[in-house]
């Protein structure tokens, strides 16, 4: 057979390469499809993205609530135990009652076998100025103070002047109320009313209590004090110890009160406390040197 000419060489290489290319496109596709195929896989294989990871697929995310959920709140005030109490903490009861009195020399006194002669004298003195009265057991309370050894129960004031309820005083308190009713308000209310003193109404006479807001023992503690509420004359007319009273009731009481101080040497009404407000305290606290103290 004849060799090709050399013309004709070219040719048949370019008909090679034509061949080639007509084939590539099928080789080509095979690695692409391939790939594809490994990336699909991978796709699949890899974790779905975390709910701290922004993703463009919001199909698989949740949707956000409507409202946003509130955090709970912790208590604006803490434990007890954490914080310091707004109000400073009160004595407790127990230790309250712990809180003696201040001492009394009068506390230790205590009725003896036979009455003193002095108590004797001032209750021949309240018989003589027509005073009725009952004898009363001994009176004393230890853990507080109070004591009255010899107590009385008064019943009048004289022949013609009640006191009510039973007045529980001792016996030197008893005659000073007995004296100042006949000698100082029984001609008062003369003079201002023109009628007799009948009754006296009394607000408080023996009782076992420190004075308000103290741990002083009260002279109440030891029957030595007597508060008077109001008047009753014998025409009914009923004179009441108050702020504000009317001009005469205000007048018969002004003059009753200052007289009082000297026979007392504790005088308090309306306008010296609120404690005092509706009556007239009268009582023969001892003071240095005999003073008084009258408001």
């Amino acid at each position: 057979m004849p060799e090709p000419r050399p013309a004709d060489a070219p040719k048949a290489d370019a008909a090679k390469t034509e061949e080639q290319k007509t084939e590539a496109p099928n080789t080509a596709r095979a690695p692409a499809r391939i790939g594809e195929e490994e990336s699909h896989q991978k796709k699949q294989a890899l974790p779905e993205p975390s709910a701290h990871e922004p993703s463009t697929d919001t199909e698989s995310e949740p949707k956000p609530p409507a409202v946003a959920p509130i955090p709970t709140q912790k208590p604006d005030i803490a434990e007890p135990e954490d914080e310091p109490p707004a109000v400073a903490p009160q004595q407790k009861p127990a230790e309250a009652g712990d809180e003696k009195m201040l001492p009394d020399p009068r506390s230790a006194d205590l009725p003896d076998g036979k009455m003193p002669a002095g108590e004797v004298a001032c209750r021949e003195r309240l018989k003589a100025l027509g005073v009725e009265f009952e004898e009363h057991k001994a009176e004393s309370d230890p853990e507080i103070g109070c004591s009255i050894p010899y107590p009385l129960v008064l019943k009048t004031l004289g022949k013609s002047i009640a006191i009510a309820p039973g007045t529980e005083l001792n016996c030197p308190m008893a005659e000073a109320a007995a004296r100042f009713a006949a000698d100082v308000i029984q001609p008062a209310a003369k003079v201002e009313f023109g009628a007799d003193l009948k009754s006296i109404s009394q607000a408080s006479a023996f009782v076992c209590r420190p004075r308000h807001g103290t741990r002083k023992l009260s002279e109440h503690a030891f029957g030595n004090a007597l508060d008077i509420a109001s008047f009753t004359l014998s025409d009914g007319k009923k004179i009441e110890v108050g702020p504000a009273p009317p001009e005469k009731d205000g007048k018969f009481l002004n003059a009753v009160r200052k007289a009082a101080c000297g026979p007392f040497n504790t005088v308090l009404g309306p306008g010296a406390d609120a404690d005092h407000s509706l009556h007239f305290h009268l009582d023969l606290e001892p003071r240095r040197h005999g003073g008084t103290f009258c408001q």
